[in-house]
Formats: C-alpha cells, sequence, structure tokens
C-alpha cells in the first residue's frame, strides 16, 4: 500500500452516507463471511473501526455488547447516530486511533483496512486497541477483485478505474508474527447493465481512486464500449470481489 489521501476518502464515503444503505448488499453478505469466520458474538467491549452508517454497530448491540464506532468520515457517523447505531462515536483515523492500548474484546474493521496506506500498520493499531485474550477481525480486497469493471474499462482507455488492492501473499505477509486464521470468499453481484454496476460502487462511496485521478462523465459512445466489453451471464452485469477474511487472536 502507498500512502493515500485520507480527506478524499472521507469526502467520498461522506457524500455517500445517507444512500449507502441502498447499495450495501457486498458489505451485508461480506459481513456474514466475516462473522461465519469469527464464530463468536459474545463480546463485552466493541470496536468497529471504519462503521460507515453503523449496519454492523447494531448487530452487535443488539448481542449485548457496548460497541464503540470510530469512522474516517464525520457523515458517516452522523447516519450512525441517526441509526442509533453505537453506544460512542468518534471521528478517527484507522492507523492513528486515539484511544488507550487494550481496551476492546474485539475489534471489528469490516471493508475498511484497504483505504489505509499500510495494512501493517493498520493491523498494528487495530491490535494494540484489544485486549489480550481478545480478537481482531477485519476484512479487506484482495488484488482480484472488479475484473469485470477492470476488462469492460480496458475498451475505452488504459487508465485505471478501480483501485489495485493487496494480494493474498501481500496481506498475510503483512500479518507476520501474529497468530491469526483466515478465509477468502468470492461474492459476485449481478446488475441489469454496467451503468448500474457503476452506480453500485458510487453508492457505498467506493469512486476514491489512491492515484488521485478524476475523470471526466462518461460519453453515450464511451458507455456503449464499455458495456460492450462488460463480460456478461445470461444478459446480466456480473461485479465480482474477492474478500480475505482475518481473525488475529491477541496475547
Amino acid at each position: 500500500m502507498s500512502p493515500v489521501n485520507k480527506q478524499a476518502i472521507a469526502a467520498a464515503f461522506g457524500r455517500a452516507a445517507r444512500s449507502y444503505s441502498q447499495h450495501d448488499e457486498l458489505q451485508r453478505q461480506s459481513a456474514q463471511g466475516l462473522l461465519a469466520t469469527l464464530g463468536e458474538n459474545a463480546f463485552s467491549q466493541v470496536l468497529d473501526a471504519g462503521c460507515g452508517p453503523g449496519s454492523h454497530n447494531r448487530y452487535w448491540r443488539e448481542a449485548g455488547s457496548h460497541v464503540t464506532a470510530i469512522d474516517l468520515s464525520a457523515q458517516m457517523l452522523d447516519e450512525a447516530r441517526l441509526q442509533q447505531a453505537a453506544d460512542c462515536y468518534l471521528v478517527a483515523d484507522i492507523e492513528a486511533i486515539p484511544l488507550p492500548d487494550a481496551q476492546f474484546d474485539l475489534v471489528w474493521s469490516h471493508l475498511a483496512v484497504q483505504w489505509c496506506s499500510s495494512l501493517n500498520r493498520a493491523a498494528g493499531e487495530l491490535y494494540r486497541v484489544a485486549r489480550p485474550g481478545g480478537k481482531v477481525a477485519f476484512t479487506t480486497l484482495l488484488e482480484s477483485s472488479l475484473p469485470e469493471l477492470n476488462q469492460a474499462w480496458r475498451a475505452v482507455d488504459e487508465q485505471p478505474h478501480a483501485n489495485r488492492f493487496l494480494s493474498h501473499d501481500q496481506v498475510t505477509q503483512a500479518l507476520s508474527g501474529w497468530r491469526y486464521r483466515c478465509a477468502v470468499q468470492t461474492i459476485t453481484l449481478n446488475f441489469s447493465d454496467a451503468f448500474s454496476a457503476m452506480r453500485s460502487l458510487k453508492g457505498i462511496g467506493a469512486t476514491h481512486l489512491h492515484a488521485g485521478r478524476e475523470r471526466k462523465p462518461l460519453t453515450r459512445g464511451e458507455l456503449q464500449r464499455l458495456e460492450q466489453a462488460w463480460p456478461q451471464q445470461r444478459g446480466r452485469f456480473p461485479l465480482s470481489y474477492q474478500l480475505f477474511h482475518g481473525i488475529i487472536e491477541r496475547d
């Protein structure tokens, strides 16, 4: 991972705060995968690091946990407050969490660390605030995600239109030195057209490119070329994600 513009990331997710729940099918399926990998749901103190609008917070509160929610986006935290999703809220960067050591039985970070500059640094912070005997549960995207989007864009130009995520080997290397277990999950969502598939990314705020490049809106001809190049399945436009679920045991 390379240095990223945290303000731009926060702004992108802030713009999506109110629309997020309309486009969060990936998040819901992936969260179930992380829960299955975790295999437990009884934790007294939970930190949700990168909480978004708070959908996972409610899960833990309903399970009897006291939940602290942090996010880089103040607008996302405002949405979580509206949902009364957590007990405490804090605008914070996962790579520099402004909380004391050893506070939480579970540190949960679902589809957030891929926006960090360093997975090792982010995991180190998540590990630091977990109590001895506690757990860190996180999910991140792997480099083989969004192949359909990348293939389709190559029919339009040679510029990158999706972030390059870490490989499985790079993720495990970043976790070396900790006791952990992991699972890989592939989720494919299907859409009626290419525009709907891309709109699903915009709806959850996943539009910021680490490279910092912005593109003008697609022309009609470009959109037509992109749709023709999209690898369709029975008339549908798939969008595939490969996810790494990691559970770190806090010594």
